[in-house]
């Protein structure tokens, strides 16, 4: 598993002429340390990762806030339709991601009011090139919805009947009683999302033409060209890109491996 990241670092060092060596090595003949500056001056890589660093605190805080309390009322609250509602929670978990990019950008580019279009979506871009297309879509996901119903589930309900015999709210019992009780949940739901958004390359590529709203993955892409991949400069910006996630799952990881046990057992 750690192979491929001491290739990467080691790769981000060598000179071109290193990695060209045939047969491969391991250790750069020269170290080359001018790579990650040379990277960084390629593109505008700060502004890149504050676009990522944005997007990703962004679907982390709604994902956590929207998805912690669908899973509350899924797993707590008796209504009309609730299993219905889970079912096609569970549904959308089978729905490969790039199926849904289509049907996502015809929505972002025909949004009646946004973009110039009119009430029916027509005469301008809508979302196209906005920071709309790229947090709104990615605001929730049905995994996460999901997890948290696991958790929640689990708790014993003599909290709540306690709860509420007490007088609190159902708001009040989902913020002060039963979520600090699940905080495992919590941490492996906003270490996924931060990561699957800080990953994403496909749909920030396809929403966006202006460097302003560029991310970082998209970004490394300057370095491969049709012709030819500067691999020197894409490994040090890739490690670059990989070391906030690294670092998250190193604080967290006690948390996130907690959150996936406890999913599993009933």
């Amino acid at each position: 598993m750690i192979v491929p990241f001491v290739w990467m670092l080691l790769t981000s060092v060598k000179t071109p002429g290193d990695i060209a060596a045939v047969p491969p090595r391991l250790f750069p003949t020269e170290w080359a340390f001018g790579n990650y500056a040379d990277a960084l001056r390629a593109a505008p890589f700060a502004t890149y990762a504050r676009n990522s660093f944005v997007i990703a605190a962004s679907h982390t805080v709604l994902n956590v806030l929207i998805a912690s309390m669908a899973g509350y009322a899924l797993a707590r609250l008796r209504f009309r339709g609730s299993s219905l509602i889970f079912l096609a929670f569970v549904g959308a978990l089978m729905i490969p991601t790039y199926t849904k990019i289509l049907p996502e950008f015809l929505i972002v580019r025909f949004m009646p009011l946004f973009g110039g279009n009119d009430i029916t979506g027509q005469g301008g871009t809508g979302w196209l090139d906005t920071w709309w297309a790229l947090i709104i879509p990615g605001a929730v996901s049905p995994f996460s919805v999901f997890l948290f119903r696991q958790f929640y589930l689990d708790l014993p309900v003599e909290l709540e009947e306690a709860a509420r015999l007490d007088g609190l709210s159902e708001l009040g019992i989902y913020a002060r009683i039963m979520t600090p009780l699940v905080k495992p949940a919590f941490i492996t739901v906003a270490l996924l999302t931060f990561e699957g958004s800080w990953n994403n390359f496909l749909w920030p590529l396809l929403v966006t033409k202006s460097d302003s709203l560029r991310v970082i993955q998209v970004g490394l892409s300057v370095f491969r060209t049709e012709n030819d991949t500067q691999w020197a400069f894409l490994m040090a910006g890739t490690t670059l890109a990989t070391v906030p996630m690294v670092v998250l799952f190193l604080i967290g990881q006690r948390y996130f491996v907690q959150g996936f046990a406890t999913a599993g057992i009933k």
